[in-house]
């Protein structure tokens, strides 16, 4: 999760419930180390440590104790700072999974770029949901055409059919009755 969302109950709840986490650490946050753990040399971990929340808010708040790793990105040479609850995993494999979170944030920007999803036609839950899963099916079902595609002719990242693209294509003429549309799929002989 984001470190925008700093909630040390939110934290203790989670660890509470058996639920791991991994967030940015907030800049101003006052701790107290508790255990130094070992880093290999040459690694992009520069720190491994257990630590105690110990401002009068986190105390309130009954926060866990958690594990903080330091971590140096070999690319942009900035240090991140990230808290988890998880003591078993490698520091590398906690950094590794917030790096993921990236991942899964271009995945739903991009969903709501190109499904518009912005106005939902039920206000139920089961409404929503499905609204969402029918949307998440037709991004992954036009990424698969988009990558057939391009597996089948290096033309069609020249020729610009990019996801965005094909879904316009696919819009226009969902409900449009013709002889033919000129997909980009390259079609084999047998």
């Amino acid at each position: 999760m984001d470190r925008g969302y700093t909630d040390y109950a939110y934290y203790k709840s989670l660890n509470d419930h058996g639920i791991f986490f991994v967030t940015r650490m907030r800049r101003n946050a006052v701790y107290e180390v508790r255990e130094q753990q070992p880093v290999a040399q040459r690694s992009t971990v520069v720190s491994d440590q257990i630590i105690e929340l110990t401002s009068r808010h986190a105390r309130k708040q009954q926060a866990p104790l958690l594990r903080q790793v330091v971590y140096s990105d070999p690319e942009s040479g900035k240090q991140y700072t990230f808290i988890t609850n998880h003591f078993g995993l490698s520091a590398q494999t906690i950094a590794d999974i917030y790096k993921a979170r990236w991942d899964v944030e271009l995945l739903f920007k991009s969903l709501k770029q190109n499904l518009k999803i912005k106005n939902f036609l039920g206000t139920t839950k089961n409404a929503i949901l499905t609204q969402i899963w029918i949307a998440m099916c037709t991004y992954l079902l036009v990424a698969y055409l988009r990558h057939v595609s391009k597996s089948a002719s290096q033309q069609v990242s020249k020729s610009g059919w990019t996801i965005k693209r094909l879904l316009s294509l696919l819009m226009v003429n969902l409900f449009e009755r013709q002889t033919s549309i000129n997909w980009p799929i390259h079609h084999r002989s047998k």
